[in-house]
């Protein structure tokens, strides 16, 4: 049975079964004590009673039951009065807008459901933060007579599971035909033109484009391995050293496009860390930050004591053309850009920073982002010194 199919049950039992049930056990015990007074013994109870009492019992679990959901329930008579609301009804009727969600949109899904007709609907509430419900209605007995019954469930994050999901397949789609399409194209032009000249620039581009493709899958196969490979491979190292040679790794690609790269290593110690992973995210905020920033300038790589005790702080920070507010949220989804036509020029395949984000999370950690439009952006990395949870295998 699906969630709903079981709320649905168990509202069933709740408003219309046990009620029933008890009021005829309760009715049968008081017509057979009468008709038996004169045979009775004072202070015997007759079988009908304690099963009354027993129905009684599980109409408070059922409450109880309805209590622990996560969804908001409402259950309703057959004219429309509330009859039992469950704490998580209540905690969203708290605010504003739940309580209108749940006393207009919800109300008026629940006079058609006790007409007959099984109802649903999606509404956003705009926030922030935003966030988007389904309401569904339905009679408790599917007709009219008996009641009706409003489930109220928060479903934002499955839409933007979905979203992302969706961005994902249309992306990796786009990501890996358009490179293979136009080296099938350069292909052809090279076939059809003798000119050694028009070849090699022709020959040139095709290396660009199959380079291109060829690091979109390296990313994706390292943040699969990241994402699904299980267990990080733990040990103790010293942290400086890992920035060496993160920069040491990038540091071609910054002379190349003429950003000199400053290191600032306020953290003397070892800690215990999966060793590629955060060489991997570190050069990924380097990399990211060398091309957005201009020819001529700096990017300050600094690690440091966190303010919080335990942890330790990678920061990269640029003086490029920083990141519009808007985007803030979303630069670490799988292929999100800010400027795709940038992003493209600068050889980007969009994976960079969801690779930093996963390795944050191997390593009970977190990424954030600071930046001004036209002035630069800050990432710092914050991981355990020691994750509770590693296993040092070496």
């Amino acid at each position: 049975m699906t969630t709903l199919e079981v709320i649905v049950f168990l509202a069933v039992v709740l408003v219309v079964i046990i009620p029933i049930a008890v009021a005829y056990l309760v009715g049968r015990s008081s017509a057979a004590g009468s008709s038996r007074d004169a045979d009775v013994p004072t202070g015997s109870v007759t079988g009908s009673v304690p099963a009354a009492k027993n129905n009684t019992q599980l109409l408070g679990r059922l409450r109880d039951a309805f209590n622990h959901i996560d969804h908001a329930v409402v259950v309703a008579d057959q004219d429309g009065n509330e009859v039992f609301v469950n704490s998580a009804a209540e905690k969203l009727r708290e605010s504003r807008d739940g309580r209108v969600l749940v006393d207009s949109a919800a109300n008026e899904l629940l006079r058609e459901a006790l007409s007959g007709k099984v109802q649903s609907k999606e509404v956003d509430l705009f926030g922030p933060p935003a966030r988007t419900f389904s309401i569904s209605a339905r009679p408790l007995s599917g007709s009219a007579g008996n009641g009706a019954l409003v489930i109220v469930e928060d479903i934002t994050m499955r839409r933007v599971t979905e979203t992302v999901r969706r961005d994902f397949v249309a992306n990796i789609s786009h990501e890996l035909k358009s490179p293979i399409g136009a080296m099938g194209l350069l292909a052809d032009m090279i076939r059809q033109d003798n000119d050694p000249e028009v070849v090699t620039r022709l020959s040139n581009r095709m290396v660009h484009e199959a380079e291109r493709a060829s690091r979109t899958i390296d990313d994706l196969l390292e943040l699969a391995s990241i994402e699904f490979a299980g267990e990080a491979d733990f040990a103790e190292v010293d942290a400086g050293s890992i920035v060496a040679e993160a920069v040491d790794r990038i540091s071609s690609s910054a002379d190349q496009a003429q950003v000199d790269i400053v290191t600032v290593d306020d953290f003397d110690g070892n800690i215990v860390c999966d060793r590629l992973q955060i060489i991997s995210a570190i050069y990924n905020l380097i990399d990211n930050a060398i091309k957005y920033s201009p020819p001529g300038s700096m990017v300050e790589v600094s690690l440091r004591p966190s303010k919080y005790a335990g942890m330790i702080e990678f920061s990269v920070t640029d003086k490029g053309v920083g990141i519009p507010r808007r985007d803030l949220d979303r630069i670490f989804e799988r292929f999100y850009r800010v400027d795709r036509a940038r992003s493209r020029g600068t050889g980007g395949t969009g994976l960079g920073l969801a690779i930093v984000r996963h390795v944050a999370n191997n390593h009970a950690g977190e990424v954030a982002v600071e930046s001004i439009e036209g002035v630069g952006t800050t990432f710092t990395l914050t991981i355990a010194t020691a994750p509770a949870d590693s296993r040092i295998t070496s």
